[in-house]
């Protein structure tokens, strides 16, 4: 930095280098020996010297006058308490930089902290639910086994009660003589025809061996209680209805019960009959049931 920038930067006292509490005399002194020293006619080959000798006699005459000097010392007071402020404000704005990089620096640390501890309980939870996937595999295949070895005793246990279950079957019994070659006006067609509107019928037996005799069994039990309480067949030739097999069931009234067939046939016939008719009823529950069985599987693994 070249001697006219310095001079620039400095107070009217560092020019003349006195103390500021310099008297009128000790002032009037410095500056008589600065400006010989600096004299442009001393220092012809100094091309500062002739600025440096105007700024020393503008120092001079300021600071050499009493009322002039207090002003500037006035203003270099104020410019003082400025410099103060601006360095103790520079001093709490760096403190204050410093403090806001270190908590960023610190929360930067905290997040990638936190930014780790996510990852890890992510690929743990990723772990985990991959072993509660093979979990849940298993337990779903261990339900399969357990539905379908239910299903099976269900089956075992529907075809065991099946053989003991008694089925909605009716007695019809009517006037007819054994010449009667209409069968008391009852034929199979006319009973299948008056008793289909209670209901499903499975099958119609009009016996052949004892005339004014048929078995019909009905599919449900409501249908076959509506025929034994609504229906009374020709006015002319009543009906007699009465419960065969189904007494059992819950649904079924209490009434008269007839636990044979009364054919007039040897009773190795009567068997034979009753055997088959018993075999194809059978058939036909277990039809039904595997039906319903299969339905509700269906219904279960849907879910």
């Amino acid at each position: 930095m070249d001697k006219t920038k310095m001079a620039d930067e400095m107070t009217y006292y560092e020019l003349l280098e006195i103390e500021r509490n310099a008297t009128e005399k000790q002032i009037t002194k410095a500056y008589r020996k600065k400006a010989l020293k600096c004299h442009p006619d001393k220092n012809p080959d100094n091309p500062n010297a002739a600025e440096l000798f105007h700024k020393l006699s503008k120092a001079f005459e300021v600071i050499g006058n009493p009322k002039a000097k207090a002003a500037y010392d006035a203003t270099l007071k104020a410019k003082e308490r400025a410099r103060l402020r601006v360095q103790a404000y520079d001093s709490k704005r760096k403190k204050f930089k410093e403090d806001l990089e270190e908590r960023e620096k610190s929360s930067q640390e905290e997040f990638n902290k936190d930014e780790v501890i996510v990852r890890n309980f992510e690929r743990e939870i990723e772990h985990l639910r991959e072993e509660g996937l093979k979990i849940l595999q298993r337990e779903q295949e261990l339900m399969k086994q357990v539905i379908e070895k239910e299903r099976q005793k269900q089956e075992s246990s529907t075809r065991q009660d099946n053989d003991f279950t008694p089925t909605p079957k009716l007695k019809l019994r009517w006037k007819c003589s054994k010449s009667d070659t209409t069968n008391g006006g009852y034929s199979s067609e006319i009973l299948r025809s008056m008793f289909r509107k209670y209901g499903d019928i499975e099958n119609l037996l009009v016996s052949s061996k004892k005339m004014g005799s048929a078995i019909i069994e009905f599919r449900d039990f409501n249908s076959a209680k509506m025929a034994v309480e609504n229906e009374y067949g020709n006015p002319a030739n009543p009906l007699k209805i009465t419960w065969l097999e189904g007494i059992g069931n819950p649904n079924v009234p209490t009434t008269t019960v007839e636990t044979q067939v009364d054919f007039k046939s040897s009773p190795k016939n009567l068997a034979l009959e009753r055997d088959f008719e018993t075999l194809v009823m059978r058939k036909l529950r277990q039809a039904e049931e595997r039906k319903r069985l299969c339905e509700e599987i269906a219904n279960e693994e849907s879910r």
